[in-house]
């Protein structure tokens, strides 16, 4: 199989706004440190990487990301002490190897380059909320991706980013009428309860835009959903079947 470029999307932010209302119904917004998703970043990229295909990471700024502190943690693995170990040892070495913590900046990839890409993955983590869904650089990169019917991956909180459409050419939501699956209302609503405040919501704020929200039991535990050129998947439990999937599709 050919050698194929793939794109992936990651956000400078390492924290995005909570709102709070205590008792004193004062509304506060305080910064909730968060980041990528370790699983839900590592697994997909690691088969891209087995399949033999060439990442390039990118983000609005060029800054360096960080993951989301609840990824890293044991809990998140499910006590699997190995599988946390890989995927970091894999970052590790996308730092050393891949430029990882040096993104390019969105736009400093040209239209003709972007010809050059076979795909483009975004993971999830609660960042994209603080930067990608209103970055119109990153709404003239998918939009080209839609445009060619090129492979098109997201996951979790990830599929915000797709909102960004609406800040590039004509204004309009490219991906409306797509069925999608992200992070439910429901999911987000448990965080918000652990965090003790409310942050914007995925599935309604592309409900919103147009898109056909596809939630229920099987996407809760690990399902994908494939409409047209995009899959996308709604939690950390997705992540390896979304990585098959989107290999599949760049390797047709």
């Amino acid at each position: 199989m050919p050698l194929k470029k793939i794109l992936i999307i990651l956000s400078d932010a390492h924290s995005i706004p909570l709102t709070k209302t205590p008792a004193s119904d004062a509304v506060q917004v305080t910064d909730q440190p968060t980041g990528y998703f370790l699983q839900e970043l590592a697994k997909p990229l690691q088969k891209l990487l087995d399949a033999g295909h060439e990442v390039t990471f990118a983000s609005p700024q060029g800054q360096e990301p960080t993951a989301d502190p609840n990824s890293e943690s044991l809990l998140a693995y499910a006590g699997n002490f190995y599988s946390r170990q890989r995927d970091n040892s894999l970052i590790e070495r996308m730092k050393r190897e891949n430029g990882f913590s040096h993104p390019r900046p969105f736009s400093s990839i040209s239209d003709e380059e972007l010809s050059t890409f076979a795909g483009v993955f975004i993971p999830g983590g609660h960042a994209p909320l603080r930067d990608l869904g209103g970055d119109k650089e990153l709404g003239r990169i998918l939009r080209y991706f839609h445009t060619e019917n090129k492979p098109t991956a997201a996951i979790c909180h990830g599929p915000f980013a797709l909102l960004s459409t609406k800040q590039a050419g004509d204004g309009e939501f490219v991906y409306k009428g797509y069925k999608i699956t992200a992070w439910s209302d429901a999911e987000e609503r448990a965080m918000e309860k652990l965090w003790g405040g409310e942050v914007e919501k995925v599935e309604s704020a592309l409900r919103d835009a147009g898109a056909e929200m596809v939630e229920g039991a099987p996407e809760k535990v690990g399902g994908t959903t494939l409409h047209r050129e995009l899959v996308t998947g709604g939690n950390p439990l997705a992540a390896n079947s979304l990585g098959d999937r989107f290999v599949r599709m760049i390797t047709v």
